[in-house]
């Protein structure tokens, strides 16, 4: 079963999604990860850091774990 990643705005982008579920320490640290690791959106490969994520996105990342974007 997916973690549960609550967001109260329209959308977040994929690098704060990733600070957002403790993937990374810091906002700097995004570019490098998404360079380093393979990250599948709703089925896709995406690694652009601001990729919009909204409520229902599935974001599955090998080795870290299954999110699903949920609305407060």
């Amino acid at each position: 079963m997916p973690d549960k990643i609550e967001i109260d705005t329209e959308f977040i982008t994929l690098g704060q999604f990733l600070k957002l579920a403790d993937v990374i320490q810091t906002g700097g640290m995004a570019k490098w990860f998404l360079s380093e690791h393979q990250i599948i959106i709703n089925g896709e490969q995406d690694q652009r850091r601001g990729r919009k994520l909204r409520a229902g996105d599935k974001v599955d990342i090998p080795g870290f774990g299954d999110f699903l974007i949920t609305e407060k």
